[in-house]
C-alpha cells in the first residue's frame, strides 16, 4: 500500500492543487511533496489533516475502492480499527495518533541506531 499514491489519487480526483492542500494543513511544499512521491512516511497526525483537508474519511488514505476487493483479512481487521478510530471524539483520536506516533518514532530510531552500530562495527 502507498499511502502517498493514493493521497495524490484522491487529490487530483478532487481537482485540488497540492497549493490548496498544503494551505489547508499549513505544512511546507517540500514535506508534502515528499509525502505524495513517497520519499517520507507522514505520522498519523498528519494524515488526519490530510484527510480532512481532502474531505475524506482517514480510512480513505490507505486503500481505494478498488483496493478493498483484494485486501488479505490482516489489511481488513486494521481497516476496521481506522473506522472504529473515526468513531471516538476528537480528544480519544489525538490520544490514540500520539500513542502510536511515540510508537512509530521509536521504531525508527531504534532502526537508525541498529545502522549506525552496524556501520562503525
Amino acid at each position: 500500500m502507498d499511502i502517498g499514491k493514493n493521497i495524490k489519487r484522491i487529490r487530483e480526483a478532487k481537482n485540488l492543487s497540492q497549493k490548496e492542500v498544503i494551505a489547508a494543513i499549513d505544512m511546507g511544499a517540500a514535506q508534502y511533496s515528499r509525502i505524495e512521491s513517497g520519499k517520507t512516511e507522514p505520522s498519523i497526525s498528519t494524515l488526519e489533516r490530510i484527510a480532512k483537508a481532502l474531505g475524506v474519511k482517514l480510512s480513505e488514505l490507505f486503500a481505494s475502492k478498488e483496493d478493498f476487493a483484494d485486501i488479505n483479512s490482516q489489511d481488513s481487521t486494521l481497516m476496521e480499527k481506522v473506522r472504529l478510530i473515526e468513531n471516538l471524539t476528537e480528544e480519544e483520536r489525538q490520544t490514540i495518533f500520539t500513542i502510536l506516533d511515540a510508537f512509530v518514532g521509536k521504531k525508527k530510531l531504534k532502526d537508525t541506531l541498529s545502522n549506525v552500530l552496524k556501520d562503525v562495527a
